[in-house]
């Protein structure tokens, strides 16, 4: 892209009062950037209310800032950085389907992601892997470990790059895709000359590796918290479907899952306790439709994909001793405190607790806020 046509998108996204529903207008009647800037001010009246036409006469303020800042950092890393406009080949044809595409894109990714198709590669194999940014010890389990076998199996992993699921849905795909394979794609609610949450830091430099960072917000956009439900729409809208792992009913992730269905495509939950509050988003979504899965072939059977074998859901540990057998068996998979495992198990808790220690330690036990146990399946 040349700096002038960067500037004319960068000037028709940034004018105030003009939305992207009259931006597309414009560029249908007029064709790129620089020809609705070029045509009558009678013309563009055409199309445009009389405040919208005159917001366009001018260049808005700090529009010069904004294009040298852009343009400095296309140049710093040219085959990886990318702004992807409507009309660009790269621009991924699934988002021009939603009835509110996004002009722009700003993205990351390495060379051979964007020879091998970028981000159109998902519009076949890409699935949502959402929940919150809360989960239980093991709903984050959950997410990494179906993102990892789903990855494995040939799908892109779509995400938010927020804490929680989000993450872990990340990690597991860029452990699971083979050398090659788009793993995964964070869309993310700021520009991406900043990553949010800081903690992410390493893990969004490991997706520039092997996947796409994405946003549709220009650089310098700080962590907004209207930005961030709007972003969902592009989880949605790149993906066949959409896998709520973890969710509470007021949860952002239950907005994906909406979206994907006014956009026609699959919604799929994790079923979780009953006790849990982070299970009674997905527990909503199944009484309304979404497919129940408990584990990664459910997804790949339900999506008609016949790809590489993925994992099946986790059985129980069998090298357990015979007092952590029965304390496993106390534990169940919901959240637990001390006082009814004592009651269940019949134990003294000095006992209880070296025994709960045990099994921390061997990775079949989380700690939870609260005084809370929590069994662990491991796949």
């Amino acid at each position: 892209m040349e700096r002038d046509e960067l500037a004319a998108w960068l000037r028709l996204e940034q004018t105030p009062g003009v939305g992207s529903a009259t931006a597309r207008r414009l560029l249908a009647a007029f064709g790129l950037p620089q020809q609705v800037f070029a045509a009558s001010r009678a013309a563009v009246a055409q199309v445009a209310s009389p405040s919208q036409c005159a917001a366009l006469q001018a260049p808005p303020a700090g529009l010069a800032d904004l294009l040298e800042t852009t343009w400095q950092w296309l140049q710093e890393a040219p085959q990886q950085r990318r702004v992807l406009t409507l009309g660009d080949g790269h621009y991924p044809q699934s988002l021009l389907q939603m009835e509110d595409p996004p002009l722009l894109l700003y993205a990351i990714g390495p060379d051979w992601v964007w020879r091998s198709g970028g981000l159109n590669q998902s519009r076949s194999h890409g699935l949502a892997v959402v929940g919150s940014r809360n989960p239980t010890a093991q709903g984050a389990l959950n997410a990494r470990q179906f993102a990892q076998a789903l990855a494995r199996a040939g799908l892109t992993i779509v995400s938010g790059l927020a804490l929680g699921v989000d993450g872990a849905a990340h990690e597991g795909a860029l452990d699971g895709a083979p050398e090659g394979q788009l793993a995964t794609i964070a869309v993310v609610g700021t520009g991406l000359d900043r990553v949010y949450p800081k903690q992410h830091r390493e893990l969004a430099h490991r997706i520039a590796q092997r996947g796409i960072l994405l946003s549709e917000y220009p650089l310098g956009t700080p962590p907004l918290s209207a930005n961030f439900p709007k972003r969902n729409r592009i989880i949605a809208g790149l993906s066949r479907g959409t896998l709520v792992v973890e969710a509470a009913l007021q949860s952002g992730s239950l907005i994906t899952a909406r979206l994907a269905v006014e956009q026609g495509k699959e919604v799929f939950a994790i079923p979780g306790s009953i006790h849990a509050t982070q299970a009674r988003g997905c527990h909503a979504l199944i009484r309304q439709g979404a497919k129940l899965v408990e584990s990664a072939q459910d997804v790949l059977e339900e999506l008609q994909l016949d790809l590489a074998p993925a994992w099946q859901a986790p059985t129980p540990p069998e090298s357990a001793s015979e007092h952590e057998d029965s304390l496993l068996q106390a534990l169940g998979f919901s959240p637990v405190g001390l006082d009814a495992l004592l009651a269940r198990t019949g134990l003294d808790t000095p006992t209880l607790q070296a025994r709960l220690m045990e099994l921390e330690l061997a990775g079949l036990l989380a700690r939870l806020p609260g005084g809370l146990f929590q069994r662990l399946a491991q796949g």
